[in-house]
């Protein structure tokens, strides 16, 4: 691998990296006040449920085929990994 491209490679990295650790104090906000979903990929099957003021942490970010945004969820306190929730629906601090 080439100096040049190891410099990109390890900038992608980063920038993955950066949001999720910027984003480890958040909670679940949903809007509707109903349980929120839980799903194995962005817009994916439900595979659980979060209820509001659940403190999570943001493990990962990605964006599905429409472009709206979706982060990869652990429990806050375990480090439990939940899964995929619709990005607006969590409030971090």
């Amino acid at each position: 691998m080439t100096a040049k491209r190891s410099v990109v490679v390890m900038a992608f990295a980063l920038a993955l990296a950066a949001p999720a650790a910027a984003q480890q104090r958040c909670k679940v906000m949903d809007p509707t006040g109903t349980p929120l979903n839980i799903r194995s990929g962005p817009n994916g099957e439900i595979i659980g449920q979060a209820t509001n003021g659940a403190m999570v942490s943001i493990i990962g970010t990605a964006r599905d085929a429409r472009g709206r945004p979706w982060v990869y969820v652990a429990h806050r306190d375990s480090g439990e990994r939940l899964g995929w929730v619709f990005r607006e629906f969590i409030a971090c601090y």
